[in-house]
């Protein structure tokens, strides 16, 4: 199987992952932290906004199965793109809104996707979600992988 990978950015990581683990065609999922700039970052050091880090979900997925745009249409459905460094009830950096891509591929759907959301009239407010390279991925504490389904959450 040719897997891809994608990381997206979008609040708290386990409602992501739980979003992302219920889709056809990904082959896996991984809470991690991206976009910081320290090593080899713990959770407690992220939550503080120190590191400059993002709670994300790497999205590991056979292309063959599933097309990109489904992983964009879900990825937005998710989480309010419009709020900076906030979703819900979560404040702080680590929950900014961003597209961690590996190809140029990845970018351009992204881009094209990020301008119709804006364009849609769907939000209220502009869409804030930074479409970045992908670089160092950091895989969160065992204890964080597969958190809705570990706690019997829905």
């Amino acid at each position: 199987m040719t897997k891809e990978k994608v990381i997206f950015g979008a609040g708290c990581f386990w409602g992501v992952e739980a979003a992302f683990r219920k889709i056809n065609g990904v082959a896996k999922t991984t809470c991690g932290y991206a976009g910081g700039h320290t090593d080899n970052p713990i959770y407690s050091d992220v939550c503080t906004g120190s590191t400059g880090h993002i709670e994300v979900v790497q999205v590991e997925y056979d292309p063959r199965q599933i097309n990109f745009k489904t992983l964009l249409d879900t990825f937005w459905r998710c989480h309010n793109p419009t709020t900076q460094d906030r979703q819900g009830a979560d404040i702080g950096s680590q929950y900014r809104s961003v597209i961690f891509f590996f190809t140029p591929e990845q970018k351009s759907a992204a881009e094209i996707s990020k301008n119709e959301q804006n364009l849609s009239g769907y939000w209220r407010d502009p869409v804030v979600t930074k479409i970045l390279p992908a670089n160092l991925f950091y895989p969160a504490e065992e204890y964080h992988q597969c958190y809705f389904e570990k706690h019997g959450i829905g």
